[in-house]
């Protein structure tokens, strides 16, 4: 887990063409040796002085990359990027993988979930949180990029409270909606129940 006192700078910019469109494409590290930036896309057009639509979104190789059945998050990405496009706004990619445990430790959990642990239960059986991820520097990001009200794209009400309580207005929430799958049906019902995740 990327730990919540590590300190971000803003380390390079690109123009970068995507299935979506053109984005600002900036990375975020400790510094100029940072092999794991954080990335932000920005829309070019993005009024940044405005409340911007903002997808905080955690690294999950296995959903983003691999659009693993797993969990919704691949089709969270997909669909984030869509109402940000349409709406230009900013997508914000933290390198925190498994809720913060990593994606080795991912597996493992993965593998006590096979077991039959949810993926609550598998996290705290190998020794970890629920749920390690922090937000820091994601407000960090934020503050660079000169935003302080955003509406928040999030099914989540744990990140909601971070940002908030870390000075950044989110006057709106809007949910993400996808359509469950026999794979994720029990990883969603878990959000639901015990991560209290507004599904």
């Amino acid at each position: 887990m990327i730990p919540d006192t590590m300190t971000t700078h803003f380390l390079e910019e690109i123009s970068l063409p995507t299935d979506w469109g053109r984005y600002r494409m900036l990375a975020f590290g400790q510094d100029q040796t940072e092999r794991y930036p954080h990335i932000a896309l920005a829309h070019p057009e993005a009024d940044l002085s405005s409340d911007v639509i903002v997808r905080i979104h955690s690294e999950c190789m296995t959903g983003d990359l691999f659009h693993s059945h797993r969990c919704d998050c691949g089709q969270q990405m997909i669909q984030s990027m869509k109402v940000i496009t349409e709406g230009k706004g900013v997508f914000i990619y933290l390198r925190q993988e498994g809720r913060g445990i990593g994606l080795v430790n991912k597996m493992k959990a993965y593998n006590l979930q096979d077991e039959g642990r949810d993926t609550l239960e598998a996290n705290l059986d190998l020794g970890f949180e629920a749920d390690g991820r922090r937000y820091t520097d994601a407000v960090a990001i934020l503050e660079h990029l000169g935003i302080n009200k955003i509406k928040l794209l999030t099914n989540n009400p744990d990140k909601i409270s971070a940002i908030r309580e870390a000075g950044i207005d989110v006057i709106e929430r809007l949910p993400i909606v996808i359509e469950p799958l026999e794979e994720n049906a029990d990883y969603l019902r878990t959000k639901k129940d015990k991560f209290r995740h507004l599904l």
